[in-house]
Formats: structure tokens, C-alpha cells, sequence
């Protein structure tokens, strides 16, 4: 799935345990009604968003996983 947006919130990286790290980025999509969407990047990839600023245009692939 794409999300295409600017770049609202990049929070700081997170350790949750000792081999465990996420970082989030919040995208707010340029629509009529504007939503603001949540994604979190895992493990080495927290690294990637140290080469954005809120306000940049991004147009990010995810992978959606639901509960069961």
C-alpha cells in the first residue's frame, strides 16, 4: 500500500526492549478531508526517516498486519 502525503510528526526512536526499536512518522494525506496516518518503522529502518523534516512531501510503502 502507498501513502502519499507531508510529513506532520517524526517522534524520536523508541527502544522497547534490548533488541527491539521502533520510530513513528505521521503522514497527513492532501485530500479533501485530510487524514493523518500512523507509521511505525522497525529495527534498522528507524535510521531512514533521519533524512526527512516535517513538512517534506513523502510517498511511503507499507505493509498493512491486522489482529487476530
Amino acid at each position: 500500500m502507498q501513502v502519499t502525503g507531508k510529513i506532520k510528526v517524526i517522534n524520536q526512536t523508541q527502544n522497547v526492549s534490548a533488541s527491539f526499536k521502533k520510530r513513528e512518522l505521521v503522514v497527513s494525506t492532501e485530500e479533501q478531508y485530510p487524514q493523518h496516518i500512523l507509521i511505525e518503522f522497525n529495527q534498522d529502518k528507524c535510521d531512514v526517516l533521519d533524512n526527512y523534516t516535517v513538512g517534506d512531501s513523502v510517498n511511503v510503502s507499507i505493509n498493512l498486519r491486522g489482529l487476530s
